[in-house]
């Protein structure tokens, strides 16, 4: 005989400092059996943030040394870049949406915004410390060159921070 096991509502807690979505599992005539934790990563945390540090820099290195970043940051015009940089936060908000927030929005969109700004603002940080080690923004001679390579080379390295971040 078979035994049907019915889920009832969920719950979100806070277990050991992080949250996890608690489902209750009841027997068919409705007692709990049993939990299920489901780690919810709705918190961007100083763990989340080294994350994307990695993942970021993964991706800004090889793009970093690359001849073609450095030309496309001087033929590009400005409002190109701007797309790029608008380009780069749309995809993150999306892929974090579809990824931490889809079911559990609500309560948590200062967290969503911060994980999006956060990941791009790291993402832009390291491409600038990577580029300006290898001497390719020309801070103080070109300023609006180096924040275009820098938007430029972010783009790739901000899609390998987010996901990076997706590593529970």
């Amino acid at each position: 005989m078979e035994q049907k096991i019915e889920i009832k509502e969920t719950a979100i807690k806070r277990i050991g400092g992080y949250l996890h979505r608690v489902v209750p599992i009841a027997d068919k005539s409705g007692e709990i059996i049993s939990y299920a934790l489901k780690p919810l990563m709705l918190e961007f945390k100083p763990r989340d943030i080294m994350q994307v540090v990695v993942g970021a820099a993964l991706l800004a290195i090889p793009v970093s040394l690359t001849e073609e970043a450095w030309t496309l940051g001087e033929l590009l015009p400005k409002l190109n870049i701007a797309l790029i940089a608008m380009l780069s936060l749309l995809f993150i908000s999306v892929f974090v949406y579809f990824n931490f927030y889809k079911v559990t929005l609500k309560g948590y969109v200062l967290e969503f915004v911060k994980r999006v700004i956060g990941t791009y603002l790291i993402s832009l940080l390291i491409v600038s410390l990577i580029l300006t080690l290898i001497q390719k923004c020309p801070w103080g001679i070109d300023n609006a060159l180096a924040i275009k390579r820098i938007v430029i080379v972010a783009f790739p390295a901000a899609m390998g921070g987010t996901l990076s971040d997706t590593i529970k």
